[in-house]
C-alpha cells in the first residue's frame, strides 16, 4: 500500500557520443540557417526607377486575414514626392525620424537607448528604426521581433541608403508606409480620412496622420483621443522648433508649444 510519502524518481542520465553529436550537427545547422538568412540581402536597385506595387508587409497581413477567413482590402495610390504636401513629409521626419538627413540608415544613438529600454523592461519593446530601416522592414521583412530579423533589416537598410539616396527613400516610404486597415502611403490616407489629395494637407493634417504611424491599427488621425490630440501638438510644435513650419501658418493657440519628442507606443513592430 503506498502512502504520502512515496514518490516518484526520476533517474537522469548524460547523453551519450551520438546523441551528442546530432545535438551538436543540429546546433550547427541552425546557425548555419541564421547565417545565409542574415547575409542574403535583396537587390534593392530596382527601386531607383521601379515602384513597388505591393510589400513583404502588404502580403502578410493578407494572409493572416484569409487565414481568420476574411478579405483585407489593399488602397494604395502611387504619388511622387512633389505630389504630397510638404506638411505630411515634415510631419513624418520629425516624428519618426529627426535625424534622418544626419544618419546613414541606421541611428546609433537612438538604437542605443531602445536597447537600454528593451533591457530595461526586459523585453522588445522598441526598436529605435530610423525611416530607412522601416521601409527595409516593410518591403522584404516582416514584424516579427526575432534579433535575426532586426539584423537583416540593418544591412538592408545600409544597401538602400548606398543605392537610392534620401530622396527616394523618403517617397517611397510615405507610399508604403500602413496608415490603416489595408490603407498604405500618403494618397490613400488622405482620400480615406480628410477626403483630399496628399497634397492638400494642412499641418495639423499632416501631424495627425503622422502621430498614427507606429500603431495605425489602433489609433486614428480623426478620433480626437486626448492621447492623439497631444501627440498632434507635438509634432506641429516640432515641426515648427526645427523651422519645417513658419509661425503664420497655424493660430499660437492650437499648437502647444513644446520641443519634447513624441512618444512611441511600445506595442509597435520591433
Amino acid at each position: 500500500m503506498k502512502t504520502n510519502h512515496d514518490h516518484k524518481v526520476i533517474n537522469y542520465r548524460l547523453l551519450g557520443g551520438k546523441e551528442l553529436a546530432w545535438l551538436a550537427w543540429f546546433a550547427g545547422l541552425l546557425l548555419l540557417l541564421g547565417g545565409l538568412y542574415v547575409v542574403w540581402l535583396p537587390d534593392v536597385a530596382e527601386w531607383k526607377k521601379k515602384n513597388p506595387k505591393e510589400t513583404s508587409f502588404m502580403l502578410i497581413k493578407e494572409r493572416q486575414a484569409r487565414a481568420q477567413g476574411k478579405k483585407l482590402p489593399r488602397l494604395m495610390i502611387w504619388k511622387n514626392l512633389g505630389e504630397i504636401s510638404e506638411n505630411l513629409r515634415y510631419a513624418v521626419l520629425v516624428a519618426e525620424d529627426g535625424g534622418f538627413y544626419r544618419h546613414k540608415g541606421i541611428d546609433w544613438e537612438s538604437t542605443k537607448r531602445a536597447l537600454a529600454e528593451d533591457w530595461k523592461h526586459k523585453r522588445l519593446a522598441r526598436g529605435g528604426s530610423t525611416i530607412t530601416q522601416q521601409l527595409a522592414r516593410n518591403l522584404y521583412l516582416s514584424p516579427s521581433k526575432n534579433p535575426l530579423r532586426k539584423v537583416k533589416e540593418m544591412l538592408i537598410a545600409r544597401r538602400l541608403e548606398e543605392e537610392l539616396g534620401k530622396r527616394r527613400i523618403l517617397e517611397l516610404y510615405l507610399n508604403v508606409a500602413e496608415w490603416g486597415r489595408g490603407i498604405y502611403g500618403a494618397e490613400a490616407a488622405a482620400r480615406a480620412y480628410f477626403d483630399k489629395s496628399a497634397a492638400e494637407l494642412t499641418p495639423e493634417e499632416g501631424a495627425a496622420l503622422a502621430a498614427v504611424l507606429p500603431s495605425p491599427r489602433r489609433y486614428s488621425p480623426v478620433k480626437g483621443t486626448r492621447f492623439m490630440e497631444r501627440q498632434k501638438s507635438r509634432i506641429v510644435a516640432r515641426m515648427r522648433a526645427s523651422g519645417y513650419l513658419p509661425e503664420e501658418e497655424l493660430p499660437e493657440e492650437e499648437v502647444e508649444i513644446s520641443t519634447e519628442t513624441a512618444v512611441v507606443d511600445s506595442t509597435a513592430p520591433y
